[in-house]
């Protein structure tokens, strides 16, 4: 029998926690599909989807049924062994893309710095020890570890914990000729969002992409596509490198694969792969059953056909209601984005206040994100209720009115 729990309330955070992030005012306890309740019983509804995680909404019975039934079984067995669940995720993954190796580790930022030491590692091995350089573009984010704070292109995040790993070039995103001038032969690895993602949801240009794709092929360097944000459903594809039918060498994600659950991957080709050999890198917890199994039946239910159309058609949806509010209350200037990965940005009156929307939504109940200071994000479950739409956009029409009559 379990003891009772101990009480606790939002100010104990202030007390307890490393003062790392500052969350809302209220403690979620329970959530049920894109509907969450606080300690106090009040209920919201999620449009945040945990930072685009909860792909399937909170407490999937699918997923519940996974974990307790992996729980019974196996839980850590440490990648002296292999397990089943692993497996089984490798091959489906490997299956549905461009890759023939996966590796698992446990958050984005353990996906990224593989993705970056295997782009080094495989450039040593083939080019020399000159060949090192990483480009990057302004204003991406892809971690937080030194190596893949240093890559990201916000110096807020990267700047007074000593001296920065050197061979990074950050470029604007979108320029193709800047681009162009960073790349040489020193070159080891381009990586790239398809969409940035917490700089403001701003998609890539097409020709942007293709042309970093080409760019690299010239100049023998690795094109890495971090899609920890826009992988697995959310875009609408079962990857955003589909929508732009350009290929990279290595793609990483996390947020949605275990749609809750911490578990990373990098994948990549046979080619690339061969350069991590035994001991060159690891992880204790990558891969293990628990994180496999739950990941794997999300990736049974996200790449559907009946699925990733649903994305696409609950994006109108939300886009058509957003693009009405924003008319409404002159507050938006653009909506953008893929799938159910939207940003509604803010235009010249209301610039630096979206923090103000964030918590004027909470007080109607109503889950909603930031991307900077002039960005309002969505990144609900790819399964969300038609129900749960409406009264979202509802609710989010009470809290601009209120801010806008103030």
């Amino acid at each position: 029998m379990s003891a009772p729990h101990t009480p606790v309330e939002r100010s104990d955070f202030d007390q307890v926690i490393v003062p790392t992030f500052a969350p809302a005012a209220f403690i979620p306890v329970r959530g049920e599909g894109s509907r969450v309740w606080d300690q106090s019983g009040r209920e919201l509804i999620d449009l945040t989807g945990g930072i685009a995680v909860n792909v399937l909404g909170h407490a999937h019975p699918a997923l519940v049924q996974a974990l307790t039934e992996q729980a019974g079984k196996l839980w850590h067995i440490s990648n002296i062994f292999t397990n089943e669940p692993a497996l089984r995720l490798a091959k489906k993954l490997v299956d549905a893309t461009f890759a023939e190796r996966a590796f698992f580790c446990n958050s984005g930022a353990e996906a990224n710095e593989a993705a970056f030491k295997l782009a080094r590692r495989y450039a040593h091995d083939v080019f020399g020890s000159e060949k090192y350089e990483i480009i990057s573009a302004v204003n991406s984010f892809h971690g937080r570890t030194l190596f893949t704070v240093t890559v990201g292109g916000q110096p807020k995040y990267s700047d007074g914990f000593g001296p920065k790993i050197e061979g990074i070039k950050h470029v604007p995103y979108n320029d193709l000729e800047a681009l162009k001038a960073a790349i040489s032969d020193k070159t080891c690895a381009v990586v790239l969002e398809p969409i940035q993602g917490e700089s403001g949801v701003l998609p890539a240009e097409q020709a942007y992409l293709e042309g970093a794709r080409k760019l690299c092929d010239e100049h023998g360097a690795l094109l890495i596509f971090d899609e920890v944000q826009t992988g697995l459903g959310r875009t609408g594809e079962l990857f955003a490198y589909m929508h732009y039918g350009v290929t990279p060498d290595i793609l990483t994600n996390a947020k949605s694969l275990g749609g809750g659950f911490p578990i990373g991957m990098m994948l990549t080709t046979d080619k690339v792969a061969q350069h991590f050999s035994v001991g060159t890198h690891g992880t204790t917890f990558g891969g293990n059953p628990l994180a496999c199994a739950v990941a794997e039946t999300v990736v049974d239910i996200v790449n559907t056909p009946e699925v990733l159309q649903g994305v696409r058609d609950r994006h109108e949806r939300l886009k058509a209601g957003l693009l009405e509010l924003g008319e409404r209350y002159g507050v938006f200037s653009q909506v953008r984005g893929m799938g159910l990965l939207i940003g509604c940005v803010l235009n010249e009156a209301w610039k630096g206040r979206a923090r103000e929307i964030f918590d004027a939504a909470e007080q109607e109940a109503l889950m909603l994100l930031q991307a900077g200071p002039d960005v309002i994000r969505l990144a609900p479950s790819l399964v969300i209720e038609e129900a749960d739409i409406v009264e979202g956009l509802a609710r989010f029409e009470r809290a601009l009115a209120k801010l806008t009559k103030a």
